[in-house]
């Protein structure tokens, strides 16, 4: 073998490691952004959690409308988050190919995000008005 063909052998070699990398890398940076996404969900349902907590905790407090008014800050962060998290992960999904794992689908991402912020403007309507002989009311007041 011939000191010209063993270079071009090598850096056909190097060229394949190279894409192999490549590839890898953004496997482990769809994984990561799964993981990220499960973080800003966390993240979403603490503040959520938190404002839930400030209405019951505060709720006789004077003014009155200032505790609910700062639990739904709080619960509407939490939706507000939920939906930037979709919007970054499906965003990052859209720009990365995967070639040895199986991703997680853009819908899932989407219907999660979507239903969690859904639920906080929900539960914010609920806590605002309450109706007459709602089951648990008595524990709201």
């Amino acid at each position: 073998m011939t000191e010209e063909t063993r270079d071009s052998s090598d850096d056909i070699d190097r060229d394949d490691l190279a894409q192999e990398r490549t590839h890898m890398a953004e496997d482990r940076t769809i994984m990561a952004m799964e993981r990220t996404f499960a973080g800003w969900m966390r993240t979403a349902f603490g503040a959520i959690g938190i404002g839930l907590g400030f209405h019951v905790l505060f709720d006789e407090m004077e003014p009155r409308g200032l505790a609910r008014a700062i639990a739904s800050l709080f619960i509407l962060a939490g939706g507000i988050l939920a939906v930037l998290a979709e919007r970054r992960a499906c965003a990052t999904l859209a720009r990365l190919k995967p070639h040895q794992i199986e991703p997680s689908k853009n819908p899932m991402f989407r219907w999660f995000g979507w239903a969690v912020a859904v639920g906080a403007v929900v539960l914010v309507f609920g806590l605002r008005f309450p109706t007459e002989n709602a089951p648990g009311e008595d524990l709201l007041r």
